[in-house]
């Protein structure tokens, strides 16, 4: 290497050292005095200084709700889940808003499975279509995700004369 060649070569869009007494800004930042001034305190824009990661459990408690408030849908989650559901529902803040849902959630994208009780005598599909518009609609407005699939397996219908749950024991 010869001695008048520089040791450390500076790429080519790194802005070069100001005189004395005058602000550093680097690329861009230099013809927007805000953009000079974020830069100068943190590095950037303040939206891409960190990560943030979002709980399968944040996106089925959004999805639950956004299911309940479609006419239609009397309840969530199947046979099983629903009996230990209505008796978890008697404890105080006992109720489950996820039950019935399931989300996958990766960085930038989400899937949900969701199981619906769906009334007696409502279009089936209609009611499915408007719960995944709800679904989708809510979820990528709180969380920022795409929602690449909700699946919807409606697992019972809700007849009008059917009770929910005994009201006494029978056996005493």
């Amino acid at each position: 290497m010869s001695e008048t060649a520089p040791r450390n070569r500076r790429p080519e869009n790194q802005a070069t050292e100001p005189a004395a007494g005058t602000p550093k800004t680097l690329g861009a930042a230099g013809a927007d005095p805000a953009a000079a001034e974020r830069t100068r305190r943190g590095g950037g824009d303040p939206a891409t200084r960190g990560r943030t990661t979002i709980a399968d459990g944040v996106v089925e408690k959004i999805a639950g709700m956004a299911a309940r408030d479609v006419v239609g849908v009397h309840a969530m989650g199947g046979g099983i889940a629903r009996t230990f559901g209505v008796v978890r529902d008697r404890v105080p803040g006992g109720r489950s808003v996820t039950r019935g849902v399931k989300a996958e959630v990766g960085e930038v994208q989400t899937a949900l499975d969701l199981e619906i009780v769906v009334d007696y005598g409502v279009s089936i599909a209609d009611v499915a279509r408007a719960v995944r518009e709800n679904v989708i609609a809510a979820v990528e407005r709180m969380t920022g995700l795409e929602a690449v699939e909700v699946n919807i397996a409606v697992s019972d219908v809700k007849l009008p004369d059917e009770e929910e749950e005994p009201t006494e024991p029978r056996l005493q």
